[in-house]
């Protein structure tokens, strides 16, 4: 993964230190990565625990004009090869298949042209809802890659569907939709 530029959306959900897992995996692999967050995704793991992965500053704003003049979504989507959003909340998935850029987050979903992967995490009620699985079904429809998740315990004591995928699995499917060899 040697140079390649990966975009990583953070929402907010216990997820997200699995996120940091994944962000420190791909950098290790050579990838070059940006973090987008939302601003509940902080309150979960902090945007310095992401500046510190990467040697590059998180990204919260559409207004932060820290790198890009036009605005961070046209220039953070512009080299980005591959978007992931990990944790992907149930308020993502809706956002995102609705077509609503409400974050940084959801806006690069629209403005970039790169592959985006999805990776639900959930509460078990809320990824059973058919609101839920029918947004899953639009973005599929619209072309974007989603992990599912996997069963097992959740932060809220349940034991069912809706835990994020594992980095070493996410890790594989991004090195398959860049065609990198393991």
């Amino acid at each position: 993964m040697q140079d390649r530029e990966i975009l990583v959306g953070v929402t907010g959900g216990i997820a997200a230190y699995k996120t940091a897992d994944l962000v420190s995996k791909l950098v290790q692999a050579g990838a070059k990565v940006t973090v987008a967050m939302t601003e509940a995704a902080t309150k979960f793991v902090g945007p310095t625990t992401f500046e510190a992965l990467t040697n590059r500053p998180v990204y919260r704003s559409m207004f932060q004009p820290v790198e890009h003049p036009q605005g961070e979504h046209i220039g953070l989507a512009r080299r980005a090869e591959l978007y992931v959003v990990a944790p992907a909340t149930a308020d993502f998935i809706a956002s995102a298949a609705s077509g609503r850029a409400e974050s940084l987050v959801t806006t690069l979903a629209l403005t970039v042209t790169c592959p985006i992967l999805v990776a639900p995490a959930m509460n078990t009620e809320m990824w059973n809802k058919p609101p839920v699985q029918r947004n899953l079904k639009q973005l599929e429809e619209d072309g974007l890659h989603i992990i599912q998740p996997g069963d097992g315990w959740l932060s809220c004591g349940q034991i069912g569907p809706g835990r994020m995928a594992e980095p070493a699995e996410l890790l594989q499917r991004i090195r398959e939709l860049l065609h990198v060899a393991t």
